[in-house]
């Protein structure tokens, strides 16, 4: 098989992976990959250059393509309505297992969700207390108690 079609066929591959994960990492590797096959097609071009040339244009899209997909689809759901885990910040939740000062983890619900909650001081959240979500940590929820 021929270098430059490995490399669109994995450019394709990787479009699919993207759909199903979030944050456009994937499509930066697709750009990369589509670059390389492109260099594919360059006669006396190697596979070192194709390497380098993904490896290159993935790293300058993930720096430079990225961000802009990031605030193109942000700015496009819902003209600054907060969707996702960043529609939690602000809300209500209550604690349903306490959260402790040293591991700082314990267990809130917010919007009928249950989630992994910890103090943002470290101090100890008893259950049942109300308490603000400050910050989303990747699935666990920084609260700070109401008041």
């Amino acid at each position: 098989m021929e270098d430059w079609l490995i490399w669109f066929v994995a450019a394709i591959a990787l479009v699919v992976a993207e759909m199903f994960t979030a944050g456009f990492w994937i499509a930066c590797l697709a750009v990369g990959a589509v670059a390389a096959g492109i260099a594919a097609l360059v006669p006396g071009l190697g596979p070192a250059v194709q390497g380098i040339t993904f490896a290159a244009s993935s790293l300058l899209s993930m720096a430079g393509l990225r961000p802009k997909l990031l605030q193109y689809f942000q700015l496009t759901s819902g003209s600054g309505v907060r969707t996702g885990v960043d529609a939690l910040l602000g809300k209500t939740a209550v604690v349903t297992e306490r959260i402790e000062p040293l591991s700082g983890l314990g267990r809130v619900k917010v919007d009928g969700e249950d989630w992994r909650g910890a103090s943002a001081d470290a101090t100890v959240i008893e259950a049942g207390t109300l308490v603000t979500v400050i910050q989303v940590d990747g699935t666990t929820l920084m609260v700070e108690k109401e008041g």
